[in-house]
Protein backbone atom coordinates (compact mmCIF):
# COMPACT_ATOMS: atom_id res chain seq x y z
CA UNK A 1 0.00 0.00 0.00
CA UNK A 2 1.09 3.34 -0.96
CA UNK A 3 2.91 5.21 2.29
CA UNK A 4 0.66 7.79 3.84
CA UNK A 5 0.38 10.57 6.69
CA UNK A 6 -2.92 9.71 9.16
CA UNK A 7 -4.01 12.11 11.68
CA UNK A 8 -7.43 12.53 13.52
CA UNK A 9 -9.56 15.84 12.74
CA UNK A 10 -10.78 17.00 16.61
CA UNK A 11 -13.14 19.89 15.01
CA UNK A 12 -14.44 20.58 12.04
CA UNK A 13 -12.84 23.64 11.34
CA UNK A 14 -9.77 21.28 11.54
CA UNK A 15 -11.12 19.29 9.16
CA UNK A 16 -11.76 21.15 6.28
CA UNK A 17 -8.15 22.93 6.55
CA UNK A 18 -6.70 19.56 5.83
CA UNK A 19 -5.68 18.44 2.17
CA UNK A 20 -6.28 14.71 3.25
CA UNK A 21 -9.45 12.51 2.05
CA UNK A 22 -10.90 11.86 4.71
CA UNK A 23 -11.84 8.54 6.43
CA UNK A 24 -15.25 7.76 7.72
CA UNK A 25 -16.28 4.10 8.18
CA UNK A 26 -13.67 3.34 5.62
CA UNK A 27 -15.24 0.46 3.40
CA UNK A 28 -14.68 2.21 0.44
CA UNK A 29 -11.20 4.29 1.00
CA UNK A 30 -9.04 1.74 2.41
CA UNK A 31 -10.45 -1.00 -0.04
CA UNK A 32 -9.59 0.97 -2.91
CA UNK A 33 -6.48 1.82 -1.10
CA UNK A 34 -5.24 -1.63 -0.67
CA UNK A 35 -6.32 -2.05 -4.85
CA UNK A 36 -4.03 0.88 -5.42
CA UNK A 37 -6.97 2.97 -7.33
CA UNK A 38 -6.48 5.61 -4.06
CA UNK A 39 -3.26 6.67 -3.23
CA UNK A 40 -4.06 9.49 -0.81
CA UNK A 41 -0.78 10.72 0.73
CA UNK A 42 -2.78 12.15 3.79
CA UNK A 43 -5.59 10.45 5.71
CA UNK A 44 -7.72 12.05 7.85
CA UNK A 45 -9.86 10.48 10.72
CA UNK A 46 -13.47 12.02 10.63
CA UNK A 47 -14.80 9.82 13.58
CA UNK A 48 -14.46 12.42 16.26
CA UNK A 49 -16.75 15.13 14.24
CA UNK A 50 -20.13 15.94 15.75
CA UNK A 51 -21.79 14.65 12.89
CA UNK A 52 -24.17 12.17 14.32
CA UNK A 53 -27.81 11.76 15.44
CA UNK A 54 -31.11 11.39 13.73
CA UNK A 55 -33.22 14.40 14.46
CA UNK A 56 -37.09 15.14 13.91
CA UNK A 57 -38.91 18.28 13.00
CA UNK A 58 -42.01 19.84 11.18
CA UNK A 59 -39.98 20.42 7.93
CA UNK A 60 -38.80 16.88 8.00
CA UNK A 61 -35.60 14.56 9.36
CA UNK A 62 -32.04 15.44 9.61
CA UNK A 63 -29.45 13.08 9.89
CA UNK A 64 -25.73 13.21 10.83
CA UNK A 65 -23.27 11.90 7.92
CA UNK A 66 -21.58 9.57 10.37
CA UNK A 67 -24.38 7.56 11.36
CA UNK A 68 -23.92 4.34 10.52
CA UNK A 69 -25.92 2.65 7.76
CA UNK A 70 -27.41 0.02 10.00
CA UNK A 71 -28.62 2.11 13.19
CA UNK A 72 -30.67 4.19 10.71
CA UNK A 73 -32.15 0.26 9.14
CA UNK A 74 -33.33 -0.02 12.54
CA UNK A 75 -34.36 3.83 13.48
CA UNK A 76 -38.28 3.52 14.41
CA UNK A 77 -38.66 7.03 12.54
CA UNK A 78 -36.56 6.35 9.44
CA UNK A 79 -38.75 2.87 9.21
CA UNK A 80 -42.27 4.37 10.17
CA UNK A 81 -41.52 7.42 7.57
CA UNK A 82 -39.67 6.54 5.06
CA UNK A 83 -39.36 2.56 4.35
CA UNK A 84 -38.22 3.41 1.01
CA UNK A 85 -34.95 4.41 2.43
CA UNK A 86 -35.18 1.96 5.46
CA UNK A 87 -35.43 -0.97 2.85
CA UNK A 88 -33.10 -0.28 0.75
CA UNK A 89 -29.94 0.19 3.67
CA UNK A 90 -31.38 -3.15 5.02
CA UNK A 91 -30.41 -4.77 1.40
CA UNK A 92 -26.94 -2.82 1.23
CA UNK A 93 -23.67 -4.88 1.16
CA UNK A 94 -23.30 -7.39 3.85
CA UNK A 95 -24.42 -6.68 7.97
CA UNK A 96 -20.62 -6.37 8.89
CA UNK A 97 -20.64 -3.81 6.27
CA UNK A 98 -23.56 -1.93 7.25
CA UNK A 99 -22.34 -1.89 11.08
CA UNK A 100 -18.59 -0.22 9.66
CA UNK A 101 -20.51 2.09 6.56
CA UNK A 102 -21.65 5.81 7.21
CA UNK A 103 -24.36 7.29 5.67
CA UNK A 104 -22.33 10.26 3.93
CA UNK A 105 -19.59 7.42 3.10
CA UNK A 106 -22.35 5.59 1.33
CA UNK A 107 -23.17 8.32 -0.87
CA UNK A 108 -19.47 8.95 -2.25
CA UNK A 109 -18.80 5.55 -2.56
CA UNK A 110 -16.69 5.05 -6.19
CA UNK A 111 -18.51 2.63 -8.64
CA UNK A 112 -18.00 -1.29 -8.86
CA UNK A 113 -16.71 -1.02 -12.40
CA UNK A 114 -14.38 -3.57 -13.14
CA UNK A 115 -12.15 -1.87 -15.01
CA UNK A 116 -11.95 1.14 -12.44
CA UNK A 117 -10.95 -1.24 -9.64
CA UNK A 118 -8.31 -3.06 -11.65
CA UNK A 119 -5.19 -0.57 -11.77
CA UNK A 120 -3.53 -2.94 -14.96
CA UNK A 121 -6.26 -1.57 -16.87
CA UNK A 122 -7.23 2.10 -18.60
CA UNK A 123 -9.97 3.92 -16.83
CA UNK A 124 -10.97 7.38 -17.77
CA UNK A 125 -12.68 7.52 -14.06
CA UNK A 126 -9.11 6.16 -12.59
CA UNK A 127 -7.28 7.89 -15.08
CA UNK A 128 -8.68 10.78 -17.06
CA UNK A 129 -8.11 10.06 -21.08
CA UNK A 130 -6.63 6.71 -20.73
CA UNK A 131 -9.87 5.10 -22.40
CA UNK A 132 -12.93 2.84 -21.19
CA UNK A 133 -12.52 -0.53 -21.70
CA UNK A 134 -16.12 -1.03 -20.37
CA UNK A 135 -17.56 -0.01 -23.68
CA UNK A 136 -16.49 -2.62 -26.08
CA UNK A 137 -15.79 -5.19 -23.09
CA UNK A 138 -17.56 -7.09 -20.16
CA UNK A 139 -19.88 -4.56 -19.67
CA UNK A 140 -23.06 -6.70 -18.40
CA UNK A 141 -23.64 -5.16 -15.15
CA UNK A 142 -22.97 -1.31 -16.45
CA UNK A 143 -25.05 1.26 -16.91
CA UNK A 144 -27.85 1.92 -19.98
CA UNK A 145 -29.19 5.76 -18.45
CA UNK A 146 -26.78 8.52 -18.27
CA UNK A 147 -23.70 7.15 -20.20
CA UNK A 148 -21.11 8.97 -22.49
CA UNK A 149 -18.03 7.95 -24.39
CA UNK A 150 -16.34 8.11 -21.55
CA UNK A 151 -17.47 5.97 -19.27
CA UNK A 152 -20.40 3.55 -18.75
CA UNK A 153 -20.40 3.24 -15.12
CA UNK A 154 -23.59 2.23 -12.86
CA UNK A 155 -23.57 4.58 -9.45
CA UNK A 156 -23.67 1.52 -6.43
CA UNK A 157 -25.81 2.81 -3.82
CA UNK A 158 -28.92 1.52 -2.61
CA UNK A 159 -29.43 4.30 -0.60
CA UNK A 160 -28.92 7.05 -2.94
CA UNK A 161 -31.73 5.52 -4.79
CA UNK A 162 -34.11 5.60 -2.28
CA UNK A 163 -33.27 9.38 -1.07
CA UNK A 164 -33.51 10.20 -5.01
CA UNK A 165 -36.70 9.09 -4.63
CA UNK A 166 -37.54 11.28 -1.62
CA UNK A 167 -35.84 14.28 -2.93
CA UNK A 168 -33.63 14.45 -0.22
CA UNK A 169 -30.77 17.12 -0.01
CA UNK A 170 -27.14 17.00 1.68
CA UNK A 171 -25.76 19.99 4.20
CA UNK A 172 -22.15 19.93 2.98
CA UNK A 173 -19.51 21.88 5.06
CA UNK A 174 -16.15 23.31 3.73
CA UNK A 175 -13.36 26.20 4.14
CA UNK A 176 -16.08 28.75 2.65
CA UNK A 177 -18.99 27.93 5.03
CA UNK A 178 -21.90 25.61 4.53
CA UNK A 179 -24.33 25.07 1.97
CA UNK A 180 -27.46 22.45 1.11
CA UNK A 181 -27.32 20.90 -2.83
CA UNK A 182 -30.60 18.89 -3.52
CA UNK A 183 -29.13 14.86 -4.52
CA UNK A 184 -30.19 15.49 -7.55
CA UNK A 185 -28.01 17.96 -8.54
CA UNK A 186 -24.82 16.80 -6.10
CA UNK A 187 -24.40 13.96 -8.79
CA UNK A 188 -23.35 14.82 -11.92
CA UNK A 189 -23.02 13.11 -15.20
CA UNK A 190 -19.78 11.66 -16.47
CA UNK A 191 -19.51 13.44 -19.54
CA UNK A 192 -15.94 14.18 -20.48
CA UNK A 193 -15.28 14.04 -17.36
CA UNK A 194 -16.16 11.00 -15.72
CA UNK A 195 -13.77 11.03 -12.77
CA UNK A 196 -15.33 14.35 -11.43
CA UNK A 197 -18.96 12.24 -9.67
CA UNK A 198 -20.08 15.25 -7.20
CA UNK A 199 -20.61 18.50 -6.25
CA UNK A 200 -17.70 18.52 -3.90
CA UNK A 201 -15.02 21.00 -3.18
CA UNK A 202 -11.67 20.38 -2.25
CA UNK A 203 -11.99 19.78 1.73
CA UNK A 204 -15.83 19.54 1.75
CA UNK A 205 -17.74 16.95 3.34
CA UNK A 206 -21.38 15.93 3.88
CA UNK A 207 -22.28 16.93 7.35
CA UNK A 208 -25.92 16.30 7.07
CA UNK A 209 -28.35 14.47 5.13
CA UNK A 210 -31.62 16.28 4.95
CA UNK A 211 -34.86 14.07 4.03
CA UNK A 212 -38.05 16.23 3.63
CA UNK A 213 -41.29 15.99 5.18
CA UNK A 214 -43.28 13.87 2.64
CA UNK A 215 -46.06 12.38 4.47
CA UNK A 216 -47.39 9.90 1.78
CA UNK A 217 -43.99 8.49 1.63
CA UNK A 218 -45.09 5.65 4.43
CA UNK A 219 -46.73 4.36 1.29
CA UNK A 220 -43.24 3.42 -0.20
CA UNK A 221 -40.81 0.91 -0.87
CA UNK A 222 -37.72 -0.50 -2.40
CA UNK A 223 -36.90 -3.66 -4.90
CA UNK A 224 -33.59 -4.52 -5.49
CA UNK A 225 -32.72 -7.47 -8.49
CA UNK A 226 -29.45 -8.85 -7.90
CA UNK A 227 -27.19 -12.13 -8.96
CA UNK A 228 -27.23 -13.43 -5.58
CA UNK A 229 -29.30 -12.77 -2.36
CA UNK A 230 -26.12 -12.25 -0.05
CA UNK A 231 -24.24 -8.87 -0.46
CA UNK A 232 -24.56 -7.87 -3.98
CA UNK A 233 -25.03 -5.07 -6.02
CA UNK A 234 -28.34 -4.07 -8.11
CA UNK A 235 -28.70 -5.07 -11.28
CA UNK A 236 -31.57 -3.03 -11.56
CA UNK A 237 -33.40 -0.99 -8.03
CA UNK A 238 -36.16 0.50 -7.95
CA UNK A 239 -37.31 3.37 -4.92
CA UNK A 240 -40.99 4.32 -5.28
CA UNK A 241 -43.70 5.85 -3.48
CA UNK A 242 -47.22 6.73 -4.04
CA UNK A 243 -50.02 8.67 -2.82
CA UNK A 244 -53.42 7.38 -3.32
CA UNK A 245 -57.00 8.86 -2.29
CA UNK A 246 -60.11 7.96 -3.72
CA UNK A 247 -58.82 5.42 -6.05
CA UNK A 248 -56.70 8.12 -7.88
CA UNK A 249 -52.79 8.11 -7.95
CA UNK A 250 -52.16 11.91 -6.77
CA UNK A 251 -48.74 12.13 -7.02
CA UNK A 252 -45.80 9.50 -7.15
CA UNK A 253 -42.40 9.06 -6.90
CA UNK A 254 -40.34 7.02 -8.73
CA UNK A 255 -36.25 6.41 -9.23
CA UNK A 256 -33.99 3.71 -10.31
CA UNK A 257 -30.82 2.85 -9.86
CA UNK A 258 -28.02 -0.35 -11.39
CA UNK A 259 -28.98 1.04 -14.68
CA UNK A 260 -27.32 4.73 -14.29
CA UNK A 261 -24.33 6.68 -14.46
CA UNK A 262 -26.38 8.14 -11.07
CA UNK A 263 -28.90 7.03 -8.93
CA UNK A 264 -32.08 8.44 -11.65
CA UNK A 265 -35.18 10.00 -11.17
CA UNK A 266 -37.75 8.79 -13.70
CA UNK A 267 -40.14 12.00 -14.25
CA UNK A 268 -42.03 10.38 -17.13
CA UNK A 269 -42.86 7.95 -15.33
CA UNK A 270 -44.47 9.64 -12.56
CA UNK A 271 -46.07 11.57 -14.91
CA UNK A 272 -47.63 8.74 -16.27
CA UNK A 273 -49.08 7.61 -13.39
CA UNK A 274 -50.50 10.68 -11.57
CA UNK A 275 -54.36 11.60 -11.96
CA UNK A 276 -54.93 7.74 -12.89
CA UNK A 277 -56.13 4.49 -10.82
CA UNK A 278 -53.02 2.21 -9.24
CA UNK A 279 -53.95 -0.29 -11.23
CA UNK A 280 -51.42 -2.93 -12.75
CA UNK A 281 -51.89 -1.59 -16.84
CA UNK A 282 -51.41 1.53 -15.48
CA UNK A 283 -48.16 0.78 -13.91
CA UNK A 284 -47.16 -1.42 -16.74
CA UNK A 285 -48.09 1.75 -18.93
CA UNK A 286 -46.45 4.32 -17.13
CA UNK A 287 -43.26 1.98 -17.36
CA UNK A 288 -42.96 2.26 -20.53
CA UNK A 289 -40.98 5.45 -20.61
CA UNK A 290 -38.52 4.29 -18.38
CA UNK A 291 -36.28 3.37 -21.04
CA UNK A 292 -36.69 6.63 -22.87
CA UNK A 293 -33.09 7.49 -23.77
CA UNK A 294 -31.39 4.34 -22.82
CA UNK A 295 -28.46 3.49 -24.38
CA UNK A 296 -27.53 -0.51 -23.73
CA UNK A 297 -24.08 -1.85 -24.59
CA UNK A 298 -23.62 -5.38 -26.07
CA UNK A 299 -24.24 -7.12 -22.66
CA UNK A 300 -26.38 -5.35 -20.97
CA UNK A 301 -29.47 -4.87 -23.02
CA UNK A 302 -31.52 -7.18 -20.86
CA UNK A 303 -31.69 -4.21 -18.60
CA UNK A 304 -34.33 -2.73 -20.87
CA UNK A 305 -37.00 -5.67 -19.97
CA UNK A 306 -35.16 -5.73 -16.36
CA UNK A 307 -35.74 -1.96 -15.52
CA UNK A 308 -39.91 -1.70 -16.68
CA UNK A 309 -40.71 -5.20 -14.73
CA UNK A 310 -38.75 -4.22 -11.05
CA UNK A 311 -40.73 -0.60 -11.34
CA UNK A 312 -44.16 -2.01 -11.97
CA UNK A 313 -42.69 -5.25 -9.17
CA UNK A 314 -42.68 -2.74 -7.15
CA UNK A 315 -45.17 -0.20 -7.54
CA UNK A 316 -47.49 -3.38 -7.26
CA UNK A 317 -46.50 -4.12 -4.17
CA UNK A 318 -47.50 -0.92 -2.84
CA UNK A 319 -51.21 -1.46 -3.92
Amino acid sequence: MHAYDFATARDIRQATSSTGAFLAGGTTLVDLMKLGVLRPDHVVDINSLPLRGIRTGRDGVRIGALERMSDLAADRTIAGHYPVFAQALAVSASPQIRNMASIGGNLLQRTRCGYFRDVTTPCNKRQPGSGCPARTGDNREHAILGTSTSCVATHASDAAVALMALDASVRLIGREGERTVRLAEFYRLPGATPDVENQLKPSELIAELILPRLDWARTSTYVKVRDRQSYEFALCSAAVALDVRGHRIRDARVAVGGVGTMPWRLPNVEAGLKGKPPTLEVFEAAAQSAVDGAEPLAHNGFKLTLLKSTIVRALAGLR
